[in-house]
């Protein structure tokens, strides 16, 4: 299947060499084709998300996802994180990667949690039949057993639930995570004036078009954010994450000192 007809391709970066625009156009189109098994609303869901959003193309560009461990991936969704990955290998097998780019990570296993049914409908429909590396389950990640794992990713999902349980999940991330693992999430900075409350418009919005039932968001300023981690043991670095829009998302990438 080619690209999505009426669907125009969003630059990934302004200064991007056309090789890596061509690379990124292949590996967004690679990783929606997965999701054309569950459905139309599927496919169309992955192209938008993974072509909109920096946080895909800066995973792999920067290496921060490391290679021959267990992922965990809280509030998973579909699992368009996953068919990223996994997209992204098969081109660097076939000898299809940016030669400035780390190299791309390869993995043990891959488990999604989500709590909505119909996102993990979809994301068994794309997956089940021939990717056993892959296991999307439903749950609550306040609750769900986490197991062994080296590495963890919450990405704009943190916020759904309360300071409480958000601590007592940070806690027990931080537990279940090795001496070198990886927690990774990105947040939204409260304290960042306009940008935040139009991220969190724009959050809303999307959330109870979805779930036609409207969010509780639990928000914290960046500053917030860095002392709680910090607290638990990680060692914190921070970038923004909204390229081309203004919105107040950040990039937290937290690693257990060795």
């Amino acid at each position: 299947m080619n690209d999505a007809p009426g669907c125009s391709q969003a630059s990934p970066r302004g200064d991007a060499a056309p090789a890596t625009r061509v690379f990124l156009k292949t590996l967004r189109s690679d990783a929606s084709r997965l999701f054309w098994a569950a459905g139309r609303f599927a496919y169309f869901h992955a192209w938008g998300k993974l072509g909109g959003d920096p946080i895909f193309r800066e995973l792999l560009r920067r290496g921060l996802l490391p290679s021959g461990g267990r992922l965990l991936d809280l509030g998973c969704g579909q699992g368009c994180l996953f068919a990223w990955l996994l997209a992204a290998q098969r081109l660097a097998e076939r000898g299809q990667w940016p030669a400035d780019w780390a190299p791309a990570p390869r993995f043990q296993s891959l488990r999604g949690v989500e709590l909505m049914s119909r996102d993990v409908e979809r994301a068994v429909a794309a997956f089940d039949a021939h990717h056993p590396l892959v296991q999307v389950e439903q749950g609550d990640m306040t609750e769900v057993n986490i197991g062994q794992v080296d590495t963890i990713t919450i990405l704009d999902a943190l916020h759904y639930v309360d300071h409480a349980s958000q601590a007592r999940l940070l806690q027990r991330i931080r537990a279940a995570l090795p001496p070198g693992g990886l927690f990774l999430t990105r947040v939204g900075d409260a304290s960042a004036g306009l940008p935040f409350r139009m991220s969190n418009w724009v959050d809303r919005a999307v959330t109870f078009a979805r779930s036609h039932q409207p969010p509780r968001l639990h928000c914290r300023s960046l500053a917030e954010w860095q002392a709680l981690l910090s607290a638990l043991g990680f060692e914190v670095e921070t970038e923004p994450m909204s390229e081309g829009k203004t919105f107040a998302n950040v990039m937290l990438v937290c690693r257990v000192p060795v």
